[in-house]
């Protein structure tokens, strides 16, 4: 018991000192770097933000995003996910992942991924998108295919 005490003040301090640090965490997961999310539907043009996690993949797309922003035709697949080629390769970092609405995935190294539902499998988990519901992604992202841009957004 008294182990466990040790190893929970510990976990505080070091997630203390972290964000003593500048580090920004989101869900419990340190973020390495914000994007916004620009949707093109036959609904209209919506503007979202998200975070993407501290890792090696995430760092690479943000340095992708620093030339400028990446513009995808993302189509559906499963009834649960939008996807597209992002025509380069980023780092994987594949571990088993239970994806939710608004979570941005890397599939395959080249694969971009906004899910609206859930799916489970080895993925690399890059982001999440914030503050949106399941049903206001649904319909932001409409049915069939819709026009997604991704960019760096500048520090807050």
């Amino acid at each position: 018991m008294k182990n466990l005490f040790c190893t929970a003040i510990v976990s505080v301090l070091l997630i203390l000192c972290a964000a003593a640090d500048g580090q920004e965490f989101f869900e419990g997961k340190r973020i390495c770097g914000r994007i916004e999310i620009i949707i093109a539907a036959v609904s209209g043009e919506k503007t979202l933000s998200a975070v993407l996690y501290d890792s090696s993949s995430a760092r690479a797309l943000l340095e992708k995003l620093a030339g400028g922003g990446i513009t995808l035709n993302m189509n559906d697949y499963g009834g649960f996910e939008k996807v597209a080629d992002l025509g380069f390769s980023l780092p994987q970092n594949d571990t088993p992942t239970d994806t939710d609405a608004g979570d941005l995935i890397l599939y395959l190294g080249r694969r971009f991924v906004i899910y609206y539902d859930k799916n489970s499998w080895n993925f690399t988990p890059l982001g999440k998108i914030e503050a949106v519901s399941k049903s206001e992604l649904q319909s932001i992202l409409g049915d069939g295919s819709v026009r997604v841009t991704i960019r760096k957004q500048e520090p807050r």
